[in-house]
């Protein structure tokens, strides 16, 4: 199977793998860049349900949020609200 998810004007797109083939997901995460922070805040919430926190989302010295996450499925993430340059 096949997907193509819309995020604010781009696309993440992927596809599984059958069951011989699968190998659980590291060496890599999707980072999503969110210009608001309360749409930060709402996004990590959402993927961190039923998942594991490795960071929680909070003020960096680079970004109003970053956290990151493993959701429900195994897939790592990085959310970034940065600051204005």
């Amino acid at each position: 199977m096949h997907a193509s998810l819309a995020v604010g004007g781009q696309f993440l797109m992927g596809s599984d793998a059958p069951p011989e083939h699968y190998q659980k997901p590291q060496g890599f995460s999707v980072t999503l860049g969110i210009e608001d922070v309360a749409e930060a805040e709402r996004v990590f919430h959402a993927l961190e349900e039923k998942g594991t926190v490795q960071m929680p989302l909070q003020e960096t010295f680079w970004a109003l949020r970053f956290g990151m996450l493993v959701d429900r499925f195994g897939i790592p993430w990085m959310i970034n609200c940065g600051k204005a340059t």
